[in-house]
């Protein structure tokens, strides 16, 4: 399932005609599952872990890591076709990658913080905010609504981080200390092995969970990805 997390699925595909096989050949078909969406890194096998954004009901999705990750995450999602909105106070990190996307068409637009506008999300023009407003972002002026899902980055575990994670419907982690490894165990449930990977994670490796299920993702760039943002950091 995309990134093991079976309920997080985009956009159905274009309908096919139907094809009838004999009972016997089923065996042999391999089937993807959950490719309709973004793709976020291969897992310990080298699979590809696709994540979908899209939702026809309110999606909200916590990063605890790096600015690097983020932005990845903004590209590929933009390369869907969706439009994504990013709120931040840090104009500068992002202005070159939104000016690199969509060949010139604002596909990637920046905002201040609190001035993000009414997006009119729709099946066939869905969009993702991100909410770089730093360790204690404040209350967004637009929120998760069907078709747009609102990712959240914190650069670490901070005092209001608790409550965006029981509030969110997926949480991405990367490397953080043992004691924030604890915290957030606590939060989502981990068990005791997650929590100490969590400290020792390598640059570009999430654990993406629930409280129900988790899976790892080594998010490794494309040539594109690396000349403009360079390779893999957890830190800024």
């Amino acid at each position: 399932m995309a990134a093991g997390l079976g309920h997080l699925r985009g956009l159905r595909g274009p309908r096919r005609a139907h094809h009838a096989l004999p009972v016997d050949h089923l065996g042999a078909l391999s089937l993807p599952i959950g490719d309709d969406g973004v793709v976020i890194g291969n897992d310990a096998e080298g699979r590809p872990q696709v994540l979908g954004f899209h939702h026809p009901a309110p999606y909200d999705v916590v990063l605890i890591g790096g600015l690097w990750t983020a932005q990845v995450l903004a590209l590929r999602t933009a390369g869907t076709g969706a439009r994504v909105a990013v709120e931040t106070g840090r104009p500068q990190v992002w202005t070159n990658l939104a000016q690199a996307a969509g060949g010139g068409l604002e596909c990637i637009t920046l905002h201040e913080v609190g001035r993000v506008p009414p997006l009119g999300p729709t099946v066939g023009s869905p969009t993702l905010v991100i909410r770089d407003c730093g360790m204690r972002p404040p209350r967004g002026r637009v929120a998760s609504a069907a078709w747009q899902s609102v990712l959240t980055l914190l650069p670490y575990l901070s005092p209001v981080a608790p409550r965006l994670l029981r509030g969110a419907a997926l949480a991405g982690i990367q490397r953080v200390s043992p004691d924030e490894a604890k915290q957030i165990g606590r939060v989502m449930s981990l068990p005791q092995g997650d929590v100490e990977a969590l400290s020792t994670l390598g640059d570009g490796v999430t654990l993406w969970c629930t409280r129900g299920d988790r899976h790892y993702a080594l998010t490794q760039p494309t040539d594109a990805e690396s000349g403009l943002l360079g390779t893999a950091r957890r830190l800024d």
